[in-house]
């Protein structure tokens, strides 16, 4: 298979079906972020030395992967066809178990925290905010047109998540928070 087709040199993309769109399109938009949330997820991977959270994130890239197809197949039928699975209410409450089950092991939050600490921490952090423009983009796109309900609270769970690991990493490695405390900090 080539890496390059010359296709796409004139601004458009082929969507999942056939359907040639402008690269700034808005379904191009949701799924690119999409692609980006999973590359950024890789590198808080990478750097987590906790193999639980990575066995975790590994997981998450696999349906995130999922979803960016979902996001890049406007046809339902044709995502049938493919068996492209759709994002589901199992795999929001598998990240809301996640997310309680790490909360145990964190203090109770008393403020904001800012992004940092520990490098693990700042890179769940960077995927967080990458999670949150995704979960933007998805939005966009589910004005205009159909995105399934429980693919937008994946992504907002998600984002909870990614938090909670950016705390996570901090703890377990012994550097506190870096907490908000204004201007005057």
């Amino acid at each position: 298979m080539k890496i390059y087709t010359r296709r796409g040199d004139a601004g458009e993309t082929d969507l999942f079906g056939g359907e040639r769109v402008a690269k700034d399109h808005a379904r191009v938009a949701a799924y690119g972020a999409v692609d980006e949330l999973n590359a950024a997820l890789g590198v808080a991977t990478a750097a987590s030395g906790h193999e639980d959270v990575r066995a975790l994130c590994q997981r998450i890239q696999g349906t995130l992967f999922d979803l960016g197809a979902t996001l890049a197949t406007p046809d339902a039928e044709r995502r049938e066809k493919a068996g492209v699975p759709e994002i589901d209410a199992a795999d929001v409450e598998h990240l809301e178990r996640q997310i309680d089950a790490f909360e145990k092991e964190l203090e109770p939050l008393r403020r904001f925290v800012l992004p940092g600490g520990c490098a693990a921490a700042a890179a769940f952090h960077v995927a967080r905010t990458v999670c949150r423009r995704a979960e933007r983009e998805t939005v966009g796109l589910a004005r205009g047109e159909r995105v399934g309900a429980e693919s937008l609270r994946y992504l907002n769970r998600l984002s909870d998540l990614l938090f909670v690991l950016a705390r996570l990493e901090n703890a377990r490695a012994g550097v506190p928070d870096v907490e908000w405390l204004g201007r005057d900090q």
